[in-house]
C-alpha cells in the first residue's frame, strides 16, 4: 500500500489537505470521494511502503523510496500510463517552438472539453493530459503540459492556470478559483464555456458585419486613385492640344488627378502613418480615453461598440457574481476585461462606490455610458438580492440588441456604399464629357 498526500474540498467548501493508504491512484481517489470529499490534488508520497516484497536495498534503489518507485503493481503502471503523456518520462521543459498567442477560439474549445471530462468524473490532471495529447504544437499545448505538471505536483488548477497570464487571465483563473473553493469545478467551467462561447460568437458577428463594407471601400479607393493617376492625365493632355477652355468641373477634377499623381506614394502611405500614431497616442491614458469615447459615440459603429461593452461587463460581472467571486474582487477582474476606459472610470467609480457601503445603480448612472433601463434593472437586482439573474437577463438584451444593429449595418453600408460610388463615378463622366460637348458644339 502506497501513501499519497491529498488537497480537497468539503461539502461545506472548506479546503483540507490529509494522507490516505491506496494501492493505486484510481483507488486514492475513491476512496477520497467516498469520504464525501471533493480531490484538487493527490501525490504519492516517497518513502512510503513498498507494493512488493522487494527489500530496500534490492537493485533500482535504496531506502524505501525506491522500492515503491520500482515496485508498483501492474494495475498501478496502467493508470499512471493513462494519466501521462504518449512521450516517455515526465516532461517539464517548454516544448516545441511555438509562435504567436492563443487565440478565443482555441481556449473556449479547450474550456468546453475540459468541462465535459469533468462533468465526466475524470481527475484533472487525466483530464489536462487527454486535452494537451490532442493540441497540435502550439503555445496552448505546452502551458496545458505545464500546468498538468504543476497540478500533479500538488498545485491546485487555479494556482498552475495563474503562472501562465497570457494565456489564462484573471477572469478565468478567478473563475476556477471560485470553483474550487465551492467544489463545483464542472459548473463553473460549464458557466466559462458558455460565456467564452457567445462572447465568440458575438466578436464573429460584427467582424462579420464590416469584411463587407471596408473590402468594398478598399477597392471602391483603389479603383479611383488608379483612375486619376493614369487615366485623368491622358485626357489633361488631349484637351492640352485641341486649346480648350475647361469648365469648372473638369478643372477640379484635373487639380485632383495633379495632386493625387505627385503625392500617390504619400497617399499610400497615409493609412499606415494613421494608424501608428493611433497606436502611440493610444498608449497614453488621456489618449486611450479619447479614443474609446470617441468609438462610443460615432455614428453607426458607435451604437454597436456601445452595446457590445456593455454586454461584456454584464454578462462578465453576472458570471462571477453566480460563481461565487466577492462583489468587491469581481468588479476588479471586470474593469480588466471591458475593453474600453470609459467603461473601466465607471466601473472603478462603482468599486468605490461599493467600498464606502454604498449601492452599485447610482455610480452606474452618473457614468452617462449606461442607459436608465439598466440602472433600473441592476438596483431592481440589488433590491432582490438576483443581481447576477438580472446583470445576466441585460447581457442576454444587449446581445439581441447588437444582433439587430449589425443586421442593419449592412443595410445601412450597402446603399451609402452605392451612393458613394455612383457619385465618384458621375462627377468622373461629367467633368470628362463637358469640354468634349463644347468641342462638339463649336464644330
Amino acid at each position: 500500500m502506497a501513501v499519497f498526500a491529498f488537497e480537497a474540498m468539503d461539502n461545506k467548501g472548506q479546503k483540507l489537505r490529509k494522507e490516505i493508504e491506496a494501492g493505486t491512484r484510481e483507488e486514492a481517489i475513491g476512496k477520497i470521494k467516498g469520504m464525501g470529499y471533493h480531490p484538487t490534488a493527490i501525490k504519492e508520497k516517497p518513502g512510503g511502503p513498498a507494493s512488493s516484497g522487494r527489500s530496500p536495498g534490492a537493485p533500482g534503489g535504496s531506502g524505501g523510496g525506491g522500492g515503491v518507485a520500482t515496485a508498483k503493481s501492474t494495475r498501478e503502471r496502467k493508470a499512471v500510463a493513462v494519466e501521462a503523456p504518449p512521450e516517455p518520462g515526465k516532461k517539464k521543459g517548454l516544448g516545441a517552438l511555438t509562435f504567436g498567442g492563443v487565440s478565443l477560439k482555441e481556449l473556449s474549445q479547450f474550456t468546453t472539453q475540459l468541462s465535459t471530462l469533468q462533468d465526466a468524473g475524470l481527475p484533472i490532471v487525466r483530464s489536462l493530459r487527454i486535452l494537451e495529447g490532442q493540441l497540435k504544437p502550439s503555445l496552448l499545448k505546452n502551458t496545458l503540459q505545464e500546468v498538468a505538471n504543476e497540478v500533479e505536483s500538488g498545485s491546485t488548477l487555479s494556482d498552475a492556470l495563474a503562472k501562465h497570464p497570457k494565456v489564462f487571465d484573471r477572469l478565468y483563473v478567478n473563475m476556477i478559483k471560485a470553483g474550487e473553493a465551492g467544489g463545483v469545478l464542472d459548473t463553473i467551467l460549464d458557466r466559462l464555456a458558455e460565456f467564452m462561447e457567445k462572447t465568440l460568437r458575438l466578436k464573429k458577428k460584427v467582424i462579420g458585419a464590416l469584411i463587407y463594407p471596408i473590402v468594398v471601400t478598399v477597392i471602391a479607393v483603389g479603383i479611383l486613385a488608379a483612375i486619376m493617376k493614369f487615366v485623368i492625365p491622358s485626357f489633361e493632355a488631349m484637351f492640352k492640344d485641341i486649346g480648350l477652355k475647361l469648365p469648372f468641373l473638369t478643372q477640379i477634377l484635373l487639380g485632383i488627378s495633379r495632386f493625387v499623381s505627385d503625392w500617390f506614394i504619400v497617399l499610400l502611405a497615409i493609412p499606415f502613418i494613421g494608424i501608428f500614431a493611433y497606436k502611440m497616442v493610444a498608449r497614453t491614458p488621456g489618449g486611450r480615453f479619447f479614443f474609446d469615447k470617441f468609438k462610443l459615440n460615432m455614428p453607426i459603429f458607435g451604437t454597436i461598440i456601445k452595446k457590445s461593452t456593455i454586454a461584456r461587463f454584464s454578462r462578465t460581472l453576472g458570471t462571477l457574481i453566480a460563481s461565487g467571486v466577492p462583489i468587491l474582487e469581481a468588479l476588479a477582474i471586470v474593469k480588466e476585461a471591458v475593453g474600453n476606459d470609459v467603461v473601466t472610470k465607471a466601473v472603478e467609480d462603482v468599486h468605490a462606490s461599493i467600498r464606502e457601503g454604498e449601492s452599485i445603480a447610482r455610480p452606474l448612472g452618473a457614468s452617462g455610458v449606461f442607459d436608465d433601463i439598466i440602472v433600473n434593472m441592476v438596483d431592481v437586482g440589488e433590491e432582490t438580492g438576483e443581481l447576477d439573474k438580472m446583470l445576466m437577463k441585460i447581457a442576454d438584451n444587449y446581445d439581441e440588441d447588437v444582433d439587430i444593429a449589425v443586421e442593419g449595418l449592412t443595410s445601412v453600408l450597402e446603399p451609402i456604399l452605392i451612393v458613394f460610388m455612383g457619385g465618384a463615378v458621375g462627377f468622373i463622366v461629367i467633368s470628362l464629357f463637358l469640354p468634349l460637348i463644347d468641342l462638339i458644339k463649336s464644330l
